[in-house]
């Protein structure tokens, strides 16, 4: 028998939907095994006549015919396989499951010492106030994490044993075999997270957080909470909990699709992104607060730069000196010699002429 609680449940849930269900399914799915075969069949014929195709959608008709027969027994065995090692972590650590054992920790605790220590928190004006609320958050959170994980592995194992003779009975094709091939990874998924489930027990095991005595006790890894009250780490432990029983489906999901490293990849990458616009945003104000500062002296127009157009343009010295006196005259490009114009005409006519749209006399 089992010995998690959501496992417990399954199998009870299990039960009931065969005493009304699962002949009916099963007789659907097998007319659908059927058709799926004579599809493969004209599958085979379309591709030249393709034997071996044919002879391995044979293999998978004969090999479904007979999962189909013991369908009941077939998924108990893969979903007691999964179990039986989750059952085996279940049984070293010694005390039984570690959420139970604290949920019922905690609740004799809290019956026992919570009351008085409750009052002397509330007395604490608004620091107290706050520590009320992270107790009552950890100890209400948990409960309804540990529920909501239960119907979540019932539900998800009940339409996998539901809806998997449909979509095995498309496996014989080989178009429509891919929803079969999914439906095999979404069952791997749904039998991991009893085995993490019993993983996350040895975590909290080695750590020495699968007690009360030991959390108030600031063992392991909660040295750092010394000095809180109790309340508060029995509140803080409940919320860690809470959260290491909701990754549970997010980390099997991931881990059986083998897409651990690209979630890694994106929350680094994500992390540099955000990085780069902080430093971006730091630059930008930097910037403008330079900028803020008084602003640079005017040079005299008059007197120009060596090398630049003044010194360019000295025949032009006692218009400027004229212009000086009024204001500020409008800088214009020297104007080149009459040579250079000629010389610039006469090549620009050549050009023309040797692209043939003018002939030159």
């Amino acid at each position: 028998m089992p010995s998690f609680y959501f496992e417990q449940v399954f199998q009870t849930a299990l039960n009931g939907i065969d005493q009304n269900v699962t002949g009916p399914v099963l007789q659907l799915a097998g007319v659908i095994l059927i058709l799926s075969l004579l599809y493969a069949v004209y599958e085979a014929y379309s591709n030249g006549g393709d034997v071996r195709a044919l002879g391995v959608a044979g293999i998978k008709y004969l090999v479904l015919g007979l999962v189909f027969i013991n369908y009941q027994q077939a998924f108990r065995s893969v979903n007691g396989m999964f179990n039986g090692v989750a059952d085996y972590i279940y049984n070293t650590n010694g005390i039984g499951d570690v959420i139970q054992n604290w949920l019922n920790s905690v609740s004799a605790y809290v019956g026992q010492q919570g009351l008085s220590s409750f009052w002397t928190l509330v007395t604490g004006a608004i620091s107290g106030l706050l520590d009320v609320l992270l107790i009552l958050v950890g100890l209400i959170i948990l409960p309804v994490s540990y529920t909501l994980f239960t119907l979540a592995y019932v539900m998800y194992g009940s339409i996998l044993y539901l809806v998997g003779p449909f979509v095995l009975g498309l496996w014989p094709s080989k178009s429509m075999g891919q929803l079969s091939r999914t439906y095999f990874v979404n069952l791997m998924i749904f039998q991991s997270w009893g085995l993490l489930y019993a993983i996350l027990q040895v975590l909290i095991t080695a750590l020495q957080m699968n007690s009360v005595n030991a959390v108030l006790g600031g063992n392991g890894v909660l040295n750092a909470f010394v000095g809180s009250s109790q309340m508060i780490l029995l509140g803080a432990v409940s919320v860690l909990f809470s959260i290491a029983i909701a990754l549970i489906p997010f980390m099997a999901s991931r881990l059986v699709r083998g897409e651990v490293g690209s979630t890694v990849s994106a929350m680094i990458s994500g992390a540099g992104l955000y990085a780069g616009m902080a430093a971006r945003t730091l630059l930008a104000a930097s910037s403008q607060a330079s900028s803020s500062g008084p602003p640079p002296a005017m040079s005299d127009p008059g007197s120009p730069s060596p090398g630049g157009p003044g010194s360019a343009a000295g025949p032009r010295a006692g218009g400027d000196g004229g212009a000086r006196d009024g204001g500020l005259a409008e800088s214009k490009p020297p104007i080149p010699p009459s040579s250079d114009v000629a010389v610039s005409r006469a090549g620009s006519a050549g050009g023309i002429g040797a692209s043939g749209a003018v002939l030159a006399v």
